[in-house]
């Protein structure tokens, strides 16, 4: 069945970083591949180059007010009226603040199907201020109040909807792929070496953890070993001080394209530190590089794992730092975890078996049943 598909909340394609933007990205391939129509809402000057067209996904660049409260939101709206005027098949929105749009085209253009995507609860993120925080739980309820299908990625994410708004959704996992042939040569550059680092990888906030690897770190007996984190944002100042100009500590910024498989395929270990997560890309594209993983115990980080990585207590660094000395020096676990990893993220979070399973929630979107006095905020 063809469709004609506009994507809306992330802040581009192709992905420089972010969840969002790697999961828009590889579902956006993979519909294509399976000859849907598919647009991506790009935010104005995300590309350098006024690209139209991507890996057969069209790419429409829309203006935005550069705030931080206001960008998503705005360009949102605009891409939303675009997509509208568009006449799409179905409007998907990912995340709880674009969310918030999701009664306009089931008020104006009825016969679009409205799908949203739960990713994770962003007004847990202390960047935000309070009324931020307010309009991110809004736009949560919003979406479990009008759009046909809501997708989350994890059992927890499903059951908070339901008892907090008694609203069903599907639960779909993130996925995760890897290229054919990939090398090392970019690795140099960089300051690392194949199997001589540690591999930290995400948005650069303080709810990502980084700062308790990097204690650890600091604190691990004299070795070669380096700690590769890779990512930017607004954290980033405060983990170089806490960093102290360790030599062993590199931090890279963003990476993407082949430098970014290199930096998963040649780590020896990928360690995921977050205090909170939805389901981590990040995570789950070190699994699918066959990488073994350290993780915080956090419930996210376990839904994706599994028993196929060793977790440590959140925020606590005695505990990370004895764990990772017990890993780096044992290869036959590493050997073991990275392969178990490997298959788990086969099994489950393959992204063409994922596109399938979202292409059949397009092709079918009841109407929500939702009491009215359910939404409380």
């Amino acid at each position: 069945m063809f469709m004609k598909v506009a994507f809306i909340g992330q802040k581009g394609i192709p992905a420089k970083s972010g969840g969002v933007d790697i999961h828009v990205e590889n579902l956006a391939v993979f519909l294509a591949k399976k000859n849907q129509e598919v647009i991506v809402y790009n935010r104005f000057g995300y590309l350098t180059e006024k690209t139209k067209e991507w890996q057969g996904i069209k790419l429409v660049s829309l203006p935005y007010i550069n705030h931080k409260n206001l960008a998503a939101i705005t360009h949102g709206f605009l891409a939303t009226i675009h997509a509208m005027i568009s006449r799409v098949d179905v409007i998907h929105f990912h995340g709880i603040g674009p969310s918030l749009l999701a009664w306009l085209p089931r008020l104006f253009t009825p016969r679009i199907k409205v799908v949203s995507t739960l990713h994770s609860f962003d007004y847990g993120n202390d960047k935000w201020g309070r009324f931020a925080k307010f309009m991110l739980r809004l736009g949560e309820g919003t979406m479990c109040r009008f759009a046909h299908q809501v997708i989350v990625l994890t059992p927890v994410m499903h059951d908070y909807l339901l008892q907090r708004y008694g609203r069903e959704s599907i639960i779909i996992p993130n996925g995760a792929h890897i290229p054919e042939n990939i090398g090392s040569d970019q690795l140099a550059a960089l300051g690392l070496e194949p199997g001589k680092y540690i591999l930290s990888l995400s948005r650069i906030i303080r709810l990502k953890g980084i700062q308790y690897l990097i204690e650890a770190v600091n604190n691990l007996p004299d070795s070669d070993l380096k700690l590769a984190i890779v990512g930017d944002g607004e954290y980033l100042p405060e983990l170089k001080k806490l960093a102290a100009n360790n030599p062993r500590i590199i931090f890279t910024g963003n990476q993407s394209g082949d430098t970014l498989h290199q930096l998963y395929a040649n780590a020896k270990l990928f360690v995921q530190s977050s205090e909170m997560e939805g389901l981590s890309i990040a995570l789950l594209e070190a699994m699918t590089h066959g990488l073994p993983c350290l993780a915080s115990d956090i419930i996210a980080n376990q839904e994706a794992t599994a028993e196929t990585a060793v977790y440590f207590k959140s925020k606590n660094v005695a505990d990370l730092q004895e764990k990772l000395v017990a890993l780096i020096t044992d290869s036959a676990k590493l050997k073991s975890l990275g392969a178990s990893a490997k298959r788990r993220a086969q099994e489950n979070f393959d992204w063409g078996i994922i596109s399938d399973k979202i292409i059949d929630v397009y092709k079918t979107s009841p109407e929500p049943v939702l009491a009215e006095d359910s939404l409380s905020y």
